[in-house]
């Protein structure tokens, strides 16, 4: 076997593993790259260890690091609780507030897992107070929540970013967020049209009133703004500036550091960088040129965004979009794009908007999270089965925007 076809053949084992089996894909991928690179393409352990993301690790690190530490101390939840009480109650404007708070949290940092289940108990439980459809309460929550996902200051949108510009797309991080956003827009508005949004009325409960925030959470919103304006106006690197904002907030007594550090997902970091050295070994051994050039034989030059849109969706219906899809088939972009003749960065935003797309499925995190969150007396079952089918159907959904958007024309 060639190493190309070695190492893409350990990339389609640890695909399957994070599709089947609850064992971290990061540390299979891991082995893999030490098992293709030493007996099949004949590299060096540094040759391998030099694959792992050092930067992009320290960049996840202290972002979730930061807010975990706003997670913790109760600051997310106040501002996602004054949030959901600018609505007042108006049963039209609910779903709505949940999509534009989960988007709004989402783009500002904690990511697209953390701001659902911040949200999730919040708006389900509206939903059942309401009337409201739990599943249409989902779509609008999961979709507001993903609509941010790419953010450059997110996690999944750092590991975007990162890939993008590895494969030679660098400084576009506001076009995939916007990219990102525009598509969960369009598909959650529309699931908003379609399953009865519009004729929830206008019937006004009574809100309830949000806590006010105390000394900490003034402190780390103060750090949080700081943390941003460094970022976006004084060009300093987002895990600097997030390790200098937890450390802020550590040093002020505003967040217990230790027990944030516990609170990370280092799961999700494994995973990710696992995923990544395997990747680094599929490059050095030819394996991504293989990889594009099976994608190119069933593509053409008007339907390749909408193929790679449809596989890197149903593939992440099933598997992890940050750890595994997107590291997988980012850095086949640049190659499938020159064998076909297109550019780089459609091809590239079509794998981006379609792994993102899928991820209300309750195989998902954000779906499951908001199962978990249904109001007693819901039928989970029947709420599994709607998501299930609507993340299975933006597979398909997802592969048309991505050829409307971004096919040429």
């Amino acid at each position: 076997m060639t190493p190309a076809a070695a190492s893409l053949v350990a990339l389609a084992v640890v695909i399957a593993i994070s599709c089947f089996v609850r064992l971290n894909p990061g540390v299979m991928a891991v082995f893999a790259a030490w098992v293709v690179g030493v007996a099949f393409a004949g590299l060096k352990l540094r040759d391998i260890a030099g694959g792992f993301p050092s930067e992009l690790f320290l960049t996840l690190s202290g972002v979730m690091l930061v807010f975990a530490q706003a997670q913790l101390n109760g600051t997310l939840a106040r501002v996602a609780k004054g949030a959901v009480a600018l609505c007042r109650g108006r049963d039209v404007a609910v779903p709505m507030m949940f999509f534009f708070a989960g988007a709004a949290m989402a783009s500002l940092g904690p990511g697209s897992i953390a701001t659902t289940a911040l949200l999730a108990p919040l708006a389900m439980a509206a939903a059942g107070e309401r009337g409201i459809s739990p599943f249409l309460m989902a779509l609008m929550v999961g979709n507001g929540a993903n609509a941010g996902s790419l953010s450059p200051l997110g996690p999944t949108g750092i590991i975007a970013s990162s890939l993008m510009t590895r494969i030679g797309l660098p400084g576009i991080e506001l076009w995939t967020w916007w990219y990102c956003l525009l598509a969960h827009s369009l598909v959650g508005f529309g699931g908003y049209l379609i399953f009865g949004g519009w004729r929830l009325g206008r019937g006004v409960a009574v809100a309830k009133r949000p806590d006010p925030l105390e000394r900490v959470h003034w402190i780390t919103l103060g750090a949080l703004g700081a943390m941003l304006v460094a970022v976006a106006v004084m060009g300093v690197p987002i895990g600097v500036a997030a390790f200098a904002c937890a450390a802020v907030l550590s040093l002020a007594g505003a967040a217990d550091d230790s027990e944030a550090i516990r609170a990370m997902p280092w799961n999700v970091i494994l995973m990710v960088c696992g995923v990544t050295v395997l990747i680094s070994v599929l490059e050095k051994s030819a394996g991504v040129s293989l990889l594009a050039e099976g994608m190119a034989r069933i593509s053409t030059t008007g339907s390749v965004t909408a193929v790679c849109s449809f596989v890197t969706g149903l593939i992440s219906a099933y598997s992890s979009t940050s750890g595994v899809v997107l590291p997988a088939f980012l850095p086949v972009a640049p190659e499938l794009a020159g064998k076909l003749g297109v550019a780089t960065f459609p091809v590239a935003m079509s794998m981006n908007v379609g792994a993102n797309l899928v991820d209300v499925s309750p195989l998902s995190t954000i779906g499951a999270l908001c199962i978990a969150a249904a109001p007693a007396g819901t039928d989970t079952r029947r709420l599994f089965h709607q998501l299930l089918a609507w993340g299975l159907s933006m597979t398909v959904v997802g592969a048309g925007l991505s050829w409307l958007l971004f096919s040429p024309r």
